[in-house]
């Protein structure tokens, strides 16, 4: 199995990119030539970290009989100050609204993404540290990447 994708030039600096029948769109600001009619590409590392994760964690969730009210993740990619820049870590923040009983599962949930299922996070953690945090009902949760072990899924919710 294989992904391929097709990527258009529309002129100046645009590129159209169709992802299993999806159009992307990718282009550069004014400043560099460009007509800043979609984003620059480098973020879409970032964004498909996020999505696999979140996809992830959304069916880890479900499993556990587990529904959020919210749930959002921030990516933060810090870029490197010589040419060409590229991400030097990536950071996730997990931020979950919904019954205090689900927490343990939401904890367990990103940390079984990151540490088993989300392609996209194992091939980012071989080139640079990859690290989540999670935020629950408005507070941090203590994570491995925070100090602590990461409960299992097995565990009984709190």
């Amino acid at each position: 199995m294989k992904h391929e994708i097709e990527a258009m030039w529309m002129g100046r600096r645009r590129f159209n990119a169709l992802l299993n029948g999806h159009t992307v769109v990718m282009d550069a600001p004014e400043r560099v030539g460009g007509e800043d009619q979609g984003s620059i590409p480098k973020p879409f590392v970032l964004s498909a970290l996020a999505g696999c994760s979140g996809m992830d964690v959304v069916a880890l969730l479900e499993k556990a009989g587990c529904v959020m009210d919210r749930f959002e993740i921030k990516v933060s990619g810090e870029l490197s100050k010589g040419q060409p820049m590229q991400y030097t870590s990536a950071h996730a923040v997990y931020d979950f609204h919904g019954a205090p009983s689900c927490e343990q599962a939401a904890v367990a949930a990103v940390a079984k993404s990151h540490k088993e299922l989300c392609g996209v996070s194992a091939m980012l953690q071989k080139i640079m540290p990859v690290t989540w945090e999670v935020r629950f009902n408005d507070r941090v949760v203590d994570t491995e990447h925070l100090g602590k072990p990461a409960p299992s899924l097995a565990q009984p919710a709190s």
